[in-house]
């Protein structure tokens, strides 16, 4: 049965993830997913074996970076010119901050669907 809720022509769906229901497209979500966690976490067999499971980890994982890199940029204009940077550092500093958020925002909404088709997929294989 081919999924389509999740299309791969949407802007959050990963490019590096094969579409839901086509051929190995869960190998292909878990090895972008894998990607996401720390390599150590990687190699866990629970998340090995249960892609929904890695996506949970992944989730949480990039919620983490977010909050991180939002502190960082929150932050930066007030701490970094202490540390005796050039303000020339410190607005690359910014900037670069900004798009990591802007980025981890993407890849956010991005393990969401691939997470939403993993439970789909596995929900149907199950017969619910």
């Amino acid at each position: 049965m081919a999924l389509t809720t999740y299309s791969p022509t949407s802007s959050d769906w990963p490019c590096q993830v094969k579409t839901p229901g086509s051929y190995d497209w869960e190998r292909s979500a878990a090895k972008w997913l894998r990607d996401l966690v720390p390599a150590r976490y990687a190699s866990y067999p629970a998340l090995i074996r249960h892609p929904v499971l890695l996506a949970r980890h992944a989730q949480i994982q990039v919620q983490q970076e977010a909050r991180v890199a939002r502190t960082a940029l929150q932050t930066a204009r007030a701490e970094l010119p202490g540390l005796g940077l050039p303000e020339t550092v410190i607005e690359h500093t910014i900037k670069l901050y900004a798009a990591e958020v802007k980025q981890l925002q993407h890849i956010a909404r991005s393990v969401r669907v691939v997470s939403m088709a993993l439970m789909e997929s596995s929900a149907a294989r199950a017969g619910h």
